[in-house]
C-alpha cells in the first residue's frame, strides 16, 4: 500500500514538473510572434523578431502603445529583436553587426528608432538609455489603409517599415 501511494505521489510530482518545464507555445498568445527577414542586395541578412498586438478597436496613444513620448518595445511581449549579420548603416549611421533590442519613441509626428544593446528583455520595463547603440529619427506617414496588427517589412534595397494602425515609419539599411 505504501509502495503504491509513494509511486502515485512520485508520478504526480513528475507530471507537475514536466508541465512546468514544457516550452510555452507562443503562437497561442494574444499577440503572436512574427518575423520579418530579408537578405539585402549587398548580401547582408536582416531579421526582426517581434510580437504582433492587434488594435481590436483601441486607439493608439490612448488605449494601446505607443504612448506619446514614451519608450515602446515596438510590439508586444518580449522586446523586439533586430539582428544583422554584418555592420550596416541605418539612415547613414553605423550599426555594428549583432542583436539589438529595437525600441521606438513616437512624439508628435516624429519617430525615434532605438537600437539597444540589451535585446533579451521583457517589454521596455528594464530599458536603459545608456545601453543604446544607435538612435535614428524619422517622421511617420499616415496610411490610407490602416494595419490592424503591428507589421514590419524589409525590402531587398533595405527600406524597413513599421506599420501600426494608420501610421507607418521607415528607415533605410545599407
Amino acid at each position: 500500500m505504501k509502495k503504491t501511494f509513494f509511486m502515485a505521489v512520485t508520478c504526480l510530482i513528475s507530471l507537475q514538473l514536466f508541465a512546468q518545464n514544457k516550452p510555452e507555445d507562443k503562437s497561442k498568445r494574444a499577440s503572436p510572434p512574427a518575423t520579418a527577414s530579408q537578405k539585402l542586395s549587398n548580401g547582408t541578412l536582416i531579421k526582426i523578431d517581434y510580437s504582433q498586438p492587434s488594435l481590436k478597436g483601441r486607439t493608439i496613444g490612448k488605449d494601446v502603445e505607443p504612448m506619446d513620448g514614451q519608450v515602446w518595445r515596438t510590439g508586444a511581449n518580449e522586446a523586439t529583436v533586430f539582428n544583422t549579420d554584418k555592420d550596416v548603416k541605418i539612415d547613414g549611421h553605423l550599426l555594428p553587426a549583432g542583436k539589438y533590442g529595437l525600441f521606438t519613441i513616437f512624439k508628435g509626428d516624429e519617430v525615434t528608432f532605438i537600437f539597444n544593446k540589451v535585446w533579451n528583455q521583457w517589454g521596455a520595463f528594464s530599458y536603459k538609455q545608456d545601453q543604446d547603440q544607435l538612435r535614428v529619427k524619422t517622421k511617420w506617414q499616415k496610411l490610407s489603409s490602416p494595419s490592424e496588427k503591428v507589421v514590419f517589412t524589409i525590402s531587398p534595397q533595405g527600406k524597413t517599415s513599421l506599420r501600426w494602425g494608420n501610421r507607418e515609419a521607415s528607415f533605410t539599411i545599407r
